[in-house]
């Protein structure tokens, strides 16, 4: 009969060492838990300690630097100052083109006949010389030549020497008569022409001469041309005589002749609101102002000037003679001659009209405007 197992001998007993046998140690086995598969334990490691940061190196004292020198900015070359014929011909540069290309085209290796004057007519008449200038022209062009070459270079001389044989006795500049005080020169003519422009740059003109200047803000219906003109006259340092726009031009001329006469003034210089020809109303009106301004002095206004446009062409034609008419007109300024190719209807005006023709302008400086030149103005538009 085999002996009884000794009581602790089993499991239990191993494990707490309950019996009197010391217990075997267990080996160890690389299989985890379950328990620890199932939920593994996170340490959190502890942070380092801190390392106290090294002591910033003490700054080097900074090395010698060289000032640097400025750039020097670049010299804009100053524009070159050109000469009044030299403006007047880069103005008339369009007119002049059509002109001259057209008469080179024509005498290229070409003998002079009937095809040729009747070719050269067309050409004329197209650029607004007029048709009394145009044969003149042409007749002093065939004298003698038919049948023979003549050369683009003589006919464009011929042009200019016939140009200004009809311009010549149109060449008038605007005179202010000394011995009256003021001498008032009223500006008319249709919308957009220049009138307000053209009354700042003789104002600047007279300034410059020593006169006494007084200017009148007639274009009662527009706020802008007012504005314009007191412009105008802060830059020439003259008076400007203005009222509320939609105020009565009439009255305004008689007030700015008034003070013009109280202060001694050498000019009074009245703009005049833009006006079709061929409205009465307006007309009209112009006829009004010029009647108030007599009231005050009988000799006024010694100068009525029309301010034509060139690009308008023959229309213009229509403008002097209404102009004349009803306004009493006494002599031109033409602006804006460097806008166009049509500044040949200075010439069929001039032919037809026969007034004085004042000032042209080629440009919107102060400089733009100057005393018409019959011998310039020909060779400009002759292109020699």
């Amino acid at each position: 009969m085999s002996e009884p197992k000794e009581k602790g001998r089993g499991l239990f007993g191993r494990f707490f060492r309950g019996g009197s046998e010391p217990a075997k140690e267990p080996e160890a086995k690389p299989v985890e838990d379950a328990a620890q598969k199932a939920a593994p334990e996170v340490s959190t490691p502890e942070p380092p300690a801190a390392v106290p940061e090294p002591p910033a190196p003490e700054p080097a004292p900074p090395a010698a630097v060289a000032p640097i020198a400025p750039v020097p900015e670049p010299v804009k070359p100053e524009p070159v100052k050109q000469s009044w014929l030299q403006r007047l011909k880069s103005g008339l540069g369009k007119t002049s083109s059509k002109l001259t290309s057209g008469i080179t085209d024509l005498f290229a290796k070409r003998k002079l006949d009937a095809n040729t004057i009747d070719d050269l007519e067309d050409l004329l008449i197209q650029s607004d010389l007029g048709l009394e200038t145009t044969t003149r022209i042409t007749n002093a062009i065939g004298k003698g030549r038919f049948e023979k070459g003549i050369s683009a270079d003589e006919v464009r001389a011929i042009l200019a020497a016939e140009v200004e044989r009809v311009l010549m006795p149109v060449a008038k500049p605007l005179v202010i008569n000394s011995s009256h005080k003021p001498h008032v020169v009223m500006m008319v003519g249709v919308n957009g022409t220049g009138k307000t422009t053209t009354i700042g740059k003789l104002a600047n003109k007279y300034k410059a001469e020593g006169k006494s200047v007084v200017l009148a803000a007639g274009d009662t219906f527009r706020a802008a041309a007012i504005d314009q003109l007191k412009v105008w006259g802060e830059r020439a340092g003259v008076p400007v005589v203005a009222r509320a726009v939609g105020g009565d031009s009439a009255g305004l001329a008689y007030d700015a002749l008034k003070q013009a006469q109280e202060t001694g003034a050498d000019v009074l210089l009245l703009d005049t609101a833009g006006r079709l020809q061929n409205k009465q109303a307006l007309m009209e009106e112009l006829e009004k102002v010029t009647r108030v301004l007599k009231k005050l002095d009988p000799a006024a206004p010694q100068d009525v000037v029309l301010v034509l446009d060139a690009t308008t062409g023959q229309n213009a034609l229509s403008q002097v003679e209404v102009f004349r008419d009803r306004a009493g007109v006494t002599g031109l300024i033409m602006t804006k001659l460097d806008g166009t190719a049509r500044g040949g209807i200075l010439v069929a005006i001039a032919a037809k009209f026969g007034l004085p023709v004042h000032a042209i302008g080629v440009g919107e400086g102060a400089d733009d405007l100057q005393a018409f030149s019959a011998a310039d103005f020909a060779r400009a538009i002759a292109g020699i």
